[in-house]
């Protein structure tokens, strides 16, 4: 009987089918090709494919055949990503681009008009294939890719339209395209889209007009379930899905295409359909979808994806599905050599191949003390997310601790969410009000996996960050491989296991941040990306806030490595987004006593809000009184600006700008000028107080921008001058002549774009600076 209990136990893992990796060496190989290949000239690109096919057949007359295979599936990527390559860039379109030519086009939209948010207007993004094209003296029919970036007016584009239009081409950034066309008008509608397009365009309407009765969370996401349409999405939620690891959800994956091939697949067996016939009811579904979703590169790649996972069902499904994943990525790469480097493409290839290869060992090993259908919950998110792990990190700069935790909650409501905004855009279509009904019963999985992602990601610990250079990454995978080979032994163990789950858990909701703060920081400049967030040290976990950022995730994770519980006040400089946006982030949990807004504010939505996020609160709001002066533990704050007279309660960035409140804080024998966003005529302003300007440590203002007025630098005068900005942002920030003129006058300059966290710290009377 005993010898019988242990080979059940052990059952369930010598079960599973070791995966077939023949077809993985060449898929890698090609992958790598095709990565090459676009990514060099194509003459090149060529030249390398033909020398690895001398090295394929020079390992063919070894009998090293293995090896053949492998440099061959190189070559043939290699060499068809030159020839793709030089196609898009050798035509007349190409050509003419070079001149930057005026020209008539015959063209047809490829992907759905997206409207993109512009420094100074939004405008409408659209891949098309041109078919004709004629300027400078030269006509021809073609059959090229190029980008339209257009006014809104082009927002009515349909997809699979065919225009006559005018405008101006200019050179492209990337290999995937020959051009950017710039139209300056629309002749003529030639064609309206097939009837599939049209039918596609009445589902995916019908899709957001069923949740159209929602509440706005639900409503934004049930069409990015089902089809991809994340346009509703709020950024707000974005950061939140992302930081929780549930980003695959806001976009066409795999997933997407399981769960409704998955459900019309079982609806035909319910009418009775079997054998070759189910295969040929999930091609069509799967071509439904693609249309439903649009055939863009990332949409067919999940298509691939989604047939692998379906593969992977079943008796054998590990190692067909294997097999499966190895031949979709050399079919993909082969197809669209741009995909190899299309970060969604990893990401989808290592989260399906984790799937495949770690979670059933892992299932296996937890359903030795786990229900089989909860071992198998735990073991999916656990494995995309370890292998997904250093793809992510790589790019984001973070690793999310509560992923598996967060895929966990909100994968059983995946299912109903989607199936039910299928049923409900169908439904509408039909018959409006039922599909409303339909659409009430989407939103509440929906409602829920919001939850999940918006309380995962207030967690104080719920990512991690992590530089993404080559040594850092390179140490990640060690870990994560550590872990891969690690997990069959601890997963088998519950003692093990539950204290694993404890240590993440407890990581979670009280992070560490070794060494941080440092002993003697005054201030601390918060890295919340574009924006700004100064936490002034007022007693031990007490703090003055001075502006809050554009996030209240971030600036609250902020404060919670600073150990803040009470804050007895916040000031908001002025009110723009990327200083007050954050506030509610700076109450959740603390002890607040008073928000100090400027004596200069317009009358407008933004200060209502911050006076509705207030009185729910229970915040006394108040305004400050130029030339005041108050105590605050060890902290002595006066308020230097506005000066009267300069600023306006206008609605213009300047008019706000130069309306910032100017504060002088002293404090363990520092003086600190935090400068808000003042440009040039509020700092000519500020010059009148003559020696008072003068400070230890400036926060630049306006995140560094080129607006600044050199007297006002120098008459500050600073030893450390630290700039809040985000990385990579679109308004050149900070500008290099500010940069030049800081560093001209003597100050030594940091930047929360480059060193995250800045502490300004004081030690035995010495000016000291730590960055996390």
């Amino acid at each position: 009987m005993l010898a019988r209990s242990t080979s059940d136990t052990s059952a369930p893992e010598s079960s599973q089918e070791r995966p077939d990796y023949r077809l993985a060496g060449p898929a890698l190989a090609a992958w790598a090709g095709s990565a090459v290949g676009v990514g060099i000239s194509p003459g090149w690109a060529i030249g390398a494919g033909t020398a690895l096919v001398a090295l394929g057949a020079w390992s063919t007359r070894r009998s090293c055949y293995l090896s053949a295979v492998i440099l061959l599936a190189a070559a043939a990527a290699t060499i068809v990503a030159g020839l793709r390559v030089l196609d898009v860039a050798s035509g007349p379109v190409a050509a003419l681009a070079q001149q930057r030519a005026v020209v008539r086009l015959h063209l047809e939209p490829t992907s759905d008009p997206v409207v993109r948010h512009g420094t100074f207007e939004d405008i409408v993004v659209v891949r098309a294939r041109v078919e004709s094209i004629s300027g400078r003296g030269l006509s021809a029919r073609v059959h090229t890719p190029v980008l339209v970036i257009a006014d809104l007016s082009w927002r009515r584009v349909l997809l699979g339209s065919q225009l006559d239009t005018v405008g101006s081409l200019a050179p492209a950034d990337g290999s995937d395209i020959a051009a950017v066309f710039f139209p300056t008008r629309i002749d003529a509608v030639t064609a309206a889209p097939s009837w599939w397009w049209r039918a596609s365009g009445v589902l995916r309407a019908g899709i957001t007009e069923g949740v159209a009765h929602s509440a706005p969370a639900p409503r934004a996401l049930v069409p990015a379930l089902v089809d991809g349409d994340e346009s509703a999405i709020p950024t707000a939620m974005a950061d939140a899905f992302r930081t929780c690891g549930l980003t695959h959800l806001l976009a066409v994956s795999g997933t997407n295409l399981t769960l409704v091939v998955g459900f019309v697949l079982l609806i035909s067996r319910w009418c009775g359909i079997r054998g070759y016939a189910q295969i040929t009811v999930g091609l069509v579904g799967t071509a439904g979808f693609v249309l439903l979703a649009r055939p863009d590169p990332s949409v067919l790649r999940a298509a691939a994806m989604g047939l692998v996972a379906l593969a992977g069902l079943g008796a054998g499904g590990r190692r067909r599905g294997v097999r499966a994943l190895s031949l979709a990525v050399l079919v993909l790469v082969l197809i669209d050599p741009w995909l190899a480097r299309s970060v969604g493409f990893v990401l989808s290839v290592f989260a399906t191949g984790g799937i495949l290869v770690l979670a059933p060992r892992w299932a296996a090993r937890l359903s030795t003390w786990l229900p089989q259908p909860l071992a198998e919950s735990l073991a999916v998110p656990m494995a995309a997310q370890v292998a997904c792990t250093p793809v992510i990190a790589a790019f984001s700069g973070q690793v999310s601790i509560v992923a598996v935790g967060a895929n966990l909650l909100a994968g059983p409501a995946v299912g109903p969410a989607t199936v039910l905004g299928l049923l409900a855009g169908l439904v509408t279509v039909l018959w409006q009000d039922a599909g409303h009904l339909l659409g009430l019963a989407a939103s509440a999985p929906a409602w829920w996996i919001v939850t999940v992602a918006q309380r995962g990601a207030a967690l104080p610990g719920a990512s991690a960050g992590w530089r993404t250079g080559a040594v850092s990454i390179t140490v990640l995978v060690g870990i994560c491989l550590a872990f891969c080979l690690a997990a069959p032994r601890l997963l088998a163990r519950p003692r093990t296991s539950a204290a694993a789950l404890m240590l993440v858990a407890g990581w979670a909701l009280h992070p560490v941040s070794w060494g941080w703060p440092p002993a003697g920081w005054v201030m601390v400049v918060c890295d919340v990306g574009q924006g700004d967030a100064l936490v002034l040290n007022a007693g031990p976990g007490a703090a003055v806030v001075v502006d809050t950022g554009p996030d209240p995730v971030l600036v609250d994770r902020c404060l919670d490595r600073l150990g803040v519980e009470v804050i007895p006040l916040v000031v908001l400089t002025h009110v723009h987004a990327d200083h007050v946006n954050g506030l509610p982030g700076v109450f959740a949990g603390r002890d607040v006593g008073e928000v100090d807004l400027g004596p200069v504010v317009p009358d407008d939505q933004e200060v209502a809000d911050i006076q509705h996020i207030c009185a729910v609160a229970g915040v006394r709001l108040l305004r400050t009184a130029y030339a005041s002066q108050r105590q605050l533990g060890d902290l002595t704050l006066e308020v230097l600006g506005p000066v009267p007279g300069v600023a306006t309660p206008g609605l213009s960035g300047s008019d706000r700008n130069n309306s910032s409140v100017v504060l002088a804080v002293s404090t363990e024998g520092v003086r600190l000028l935090l400068s808000g966003d003042v440009e040039p005529e509020a700092q000519q302003a500020l010059l009148g107080w003559g020696p008072e300007l003068r400070a230890d440590v400036l926060k630049v203002p306006h995140h560094g921008s080129r607006y600044q007025e050199p007297r006002f630098l120098a008459a500050v005068d600073a030893r450390l001058s630290v700039i809040s900005v985000g990385a990579d942002n679109t308004y050149g920030q900070p500008a290099p002549e500010t940069l030049d003129t800081l560093r001209r006058d003597g100050a030594e300059v940091l930047r929360t774009d480059e060193s995250g966290d800045v502490a300004v710290v004081v030690h035995d009377g010495h000016l000291l600076v730590a960055s996390r």
